[in-house]
């Protein structure tokens, strides 16, 4: 197969162990890992070949003899960064939930427990694990399908109001590893939280990770989800999450993208029912030669539904990033109101972005628009401010800031906005 690379060499262990797996737990389990494994052996590996991968190259990925990860010390030498002040803290170590350094009290409506522990215990998860996440189309997924041990399991009862945020931390701790975390979060019918997940690391080291998170929400469930991927810059970190909707729900989900040499996010929202609400909108900042992946699709299979998407891209130094935004609106999918904008900041001469917006409408009695444009900092804007006595750095980290803060400001919790607007300086070294 030209447009793969083999995988033999460099997962030959994490196979042989996603191999072993395949008899662990019940049937649909064994049916579900069988065929994920199956899909990717077909798949393997993308090249530049495939359109999809056409500017993120994964050679260095597939020349690494990976190593199925091992659980991480229950102490580490680092301290790691408390985004807000919930009493819901949940930690995973390599994809484990590491019960010692999580905190989680009894919380009215919330279950949240080991994902290995939920499928032996909690009847209904097949209906949800593997079904939402398409494995068809994400080698990597398919990966993360049949090898993961362990995960996260939320599930938000009906009518629940969680008020604090639910804090999700995963730790990456050693190198050299290929780490699959799992989180399956279902939220019933009028159910209300925010979820912050956020991906670190113990050690500046290599390792691969791929995540998948899925999402299912119910009749008038609101959800807020902010992805926080900030590992270290010598990590690959390769994703997937997807969220199904149903009718009058409401999701608003934020990336933030700070870490990792390859990073690639594929976010996809399915809107399967009427009157849906949905944001799908990210921060992202490259710097040194890192690249930086997201693909992102809103998939519009029902009428009357509205969906948001901005995405805006701070790149310095020799980074790169890839920004493919995705509409797709359904014959049936009559008054669907959509709305995509891209915009990518450039610090640097030799800094790159590849941006690709799509629409795709089979529906006439719509409005679907989407817009991209890349530039550099205004020279009247930071003139303006250095001739006020502002300093050329702060002048910079104020303009930069602002233009990151049309979707920094959206997200609702004031702690987690501060702090991530202080990470937002750290990374442009403007702090």
């Amino acid at each position: 197969m030209s447009a793969v690379l083999t995988y033999e060499a460099l997962l030959s262990a994490a196979i042989a162990v996603a191999e072993s797996r395949l008899s662990q737990g019940p049937e649909w389990l064994t049916a579900l890992r069988t065929r994920a494994l199956a899909i990717h052996k077909d798949l393997g590996i993308p090249t530049p070949k495939h359109e999809e991968w056409k500017y993120t190259p994964l050679r260095t990925v597939a020349n690494t003899n990976w190593q199925p990860a091992e659980g991480g010390p229950a102490l580490f030498e680092r301290e790691f960064r408390a985004y807000t002040d919930s009493k819901i803290k949940i930690v995973l170590v390599n994809g484990r939930l590491d019960r010692n350094l999580s905190d989680i009290p009894a919380t009215p409506g919330l279950t949240a427990m080991s994902l290995f522990d939920a499928i032996g215990s909690e009847p209904t998860i097949s209906e949800f694990l593997g079904q939402v996440a398409s494995v068809e189309e994400h080698t990597f997924a398919a990966l993360n399908t049949a090898l993961f041990e362990d995960g996260l399991y939320l599930h938000l009862k009906k009518g629940a109001m969680v008020e604090p945020v639910i804090e999700i931390l995963h730790i990456t701790s050693g190198a050299g590893q290929v780490i699959a975390p799992r989180i399956l979060v279902v939220a019933e019918e009028g159910s209300v939280a925010q979820i912050l997940e956020q991906y670190v690391s113990a050690e500046e080291a290599a390792n691969l990770t791929i995540p998948v998170t899925e999402v299912v929400t119910h009749k008038h469930a609101n959800i807020e989800h902010v992805r926080l991927q900030d590992e270290s810059t010598e990590n690959f970190h390769i994703a997937l999450w997807e969220t199904r909707q149903t009718g009058e729900s409401e999701y608003r989900s934020y990336n933030v993208a700070f870490g990792a040499a390859i990073g690639r996010l594929d976010q996809n929202i399915m809107l399967d029912g009427r009157h849906i609400t949905t944001r799908l909108d990210g921060v992202v900042v490259a710097r040194g030669e890192q690249i930086l992946d997201n693909h992102t699709k809103l998939d519009h299979a029902m009428p009357d539904c509205n969906s948001f998407e901005i995405y805006k891209q701070i790149i310095d130094d020799k980074a790169s990033v890839v920004f493919n935004g995705k509409i797709f609106v359904h014959q049936d999918a009559q008054k669907t109101d959509a709305k995509q904008t891209n915009q990518a900041l450039l610090l640097s001469p030799n800094a790159t972005i590849n941006s690709k917006p799509q629409l795709e409408i089979f529906a006439d009695d719509v409005k679907c628009t989407h817009g991209a444009t890349v530039g550099q900092i205004e020279p009247t804007f930071l003139f303006y401010m250095r001739s006020r006595g502002i300093p050329k750095a702060e002048a910079e980290a104020i303009l930069v800031y602002a233009f990151a803060a049309e979707v920094l400001e959206l997200i609702s919790n004031d702690d987690l906005k501060k702090n991530l607007e202080a990470r937002l300086f750290e990374k442009l070294g403007l702090s």
